[in-house]
């Protein structure tokens, strides 16, 4: 399988930009006021297809790969800001209360995202700081 890593890899960042992007839109819904557009079914789907087109590309890199490449600990950070990541966006988009709980929540969802695709991208746990410091 190893000779499919290079579409893998690509298919894996292809679906991160499209979710980072359908997040960014349904976030800027709901702080428009506009939370069913942002829930509708469509867009939900959309959402659940893209996600599982990502993790399954990540697990399939996660298998081809050599063991050596998560040595230093990025992975693990990444996984853990996903987490951090899933958990904001669920009260950027339906869970928080007020909507500065939702304002406040999406920002953060949005940082969380930035610097984990600097983490993937660095394959450092400091991510962006690693490549700024280097």
């Amino acid at each position: 399988m190893l000779e499919f890593y290079a579409q893998i890899k690509w298919a894996h960042v292809a679906a991160v930009l499209a979710s980072g992007s359908l997040f960014l839109l349904r976030g800027l819904l709901v702080q428009l006021n506009q939370p069913r557009l942002a829930m509708a079914a469509p867009l939900r789907y959309l959402s659940y297809s893209i996600d599982t087109v990502l993790l399954t590309a990540a697990l399939m890199l996660l298998t081809i790969l050599p063991g050596a490449m998560f040595a230093n600990g990025w992975l693990a950070v990444k996984l853990s800001l996903l987490v951090v990541y899933v958990g904001l966006g669920t009260f950027a988009l339906k869970r928080g209360q007020t909507v500065q709980t939702r304002r406040t929540c999406y920002v953060l969802a949005l940082l969380v995202f930035a610097f984990m695709t600097t983490v993937a991208r660095a394959h450092h746990p400091l991510g962006a700081v690693w490549l700024w410091l280097a």
